[in-house]
């Protein structure tokens, strides 16, 4: 049996950082429920697809709801907040090898951006003019 996408530890540590719901006073909707719209973002996020493609017999939340979730908890915060989490958590463990890390950058060039440098000076003095 393949394992879960969100498996009881991971749902754990989510469930206390997501915000609350907003209270309905004029009715409507139930709300989605917060660990099907996590089941239907990280099969997103695992695949590769579009919203579109998260399958119904998964039992996660709408594409829509999904996605909605994804940019409100984006905003909130609550992937960096598990990011730094899980690194603690692995940390602590002792299964985090940081000779092995890497750092990465990239360079750009500005276009239309930035000052425009000054001119080069020369390093080479110049040829006097001939005065024949």
């Amino acid at each position: 049996m393949p394992r879960p996408l969100v498996s009881d530890e991971l749902w754990s540590v989510v469930q206390p950082l997501l915000p609350p719901e907003r209270p309905k006073p004029k009715g409507g909707r139930p709300v989605a429920d917060p660990r099907a719209c996590l089941l239907g973002i990280l099969f997103v996020l695992k695949s590769g697809g579009a919203w579109n493609s998260i399958p119904a017999e998964l039992g996660a939340a709408s594409p829509a709801t999904c996605w909605r979730r994804f940019k409100d908890w984006t905003k909130a915060g609550i992937w960096q907040t598990i990011w730094k989490l899980s690194l603690a958590r692995l940390n602590r463990q002792g299964k985090i090898d940081l000779s092995r890390a890497v750092a990465d950058s990239v360079s750009m060039r500005a276009v239309f951006g930035g000052p425009t440098p000054a001119r080069t000076r020369p390093t080479v003095p110049s040829k006097a003019a001939s005065t024949t």
